[in-house]
């Protein structure tokens, strides 16, 4: 069985969605799949200056905190992050870079990977930030799964090849139908890393 890390970081809620829909996806292949975050580094004031932020926060206390050992444990990782600046959030760029001591043991290597990213526009750095967090995953060893355009899902959304984004308004409504693509990428991923899991064993 393959086993599938959702690692996320959302502030009101976008990139916690797309997980989850993710984990479904996965689950639906006979995958084993947790939906896990990565630690919040806003300080306490700004959260709760925006109420959507807030409400979040409260809403998912019970959603585990990401760590080593989940990737150590995981055979394909799908993460889920906003752009910043055209660059991923940094709360998810501190956590992959407090990676260094499995990457160092190379408990990183051949992790099936792939990424989903929102912007509040449809240029607002999407593509950029997939390929951001890409970059740190040629450093790990690992196997970069795009969803391409495999399927016709992949249009619906917007037609990004490099992974799903999605365009989010102020109220927090996204703007393309992502929920297929989402949905397609992540059965991408495990059925990849199945070929490679299986393929270690001959």
């Amino acid at each position: 069985m393959v086993k599938v890390a959702i690692i996320y970081y959302s502030s009101t809620g976008t990139n916690y969605k797309m997980a989850n829909w993710a984990k479904e996806a996965a689950e639906s292949t006979g995958a084993e799949a947790k939906v896990i975050k990565v630690p919040e580094l806003a300080p306490k004031e700004a959260i709760e200056s925006n109420p959507a932020w807030q409400a979040h926060v409260e809403a998912t206390t019970d959603v585990p905190e990401a760590t080593s050992s989940d990737i150590e444990w995981a055979d394909a990782i799908i993460f889920s992050v906003p752009t910043r600046f055209g660059n991923m959030a940094s709360q998810m760029k501190q956590f992959l870079d407090t990676q260094g001591g499995l990457w160092g043991t190379g408990k990183t290597v051949n992790k099936v990977v792939t990424a989903m990213t929102s912007a509040g526009n449809s240029h607002g750095g999407q593509e950029a930030t997939i390929l951001s967090l890409y970059t740190s995953m040629y450093h790990w060893g690992a196997i970069v799964v795009t969803p391409g355009y495999t399927d016709d899902s992949i249009f619906l959304a917007g037609g990004n090849p490099y992974g799903t984004s999605v365009t989010v308004d102020n109220d927090g409504k996204m703007a393309e139908d992502v929920e297929g693509a989402v949905r397609h990428q992540a059965k991408r991923v495990v059925d990849v890393a199945k070929m490679v899991k299986n393929g270690s064993k001959q």
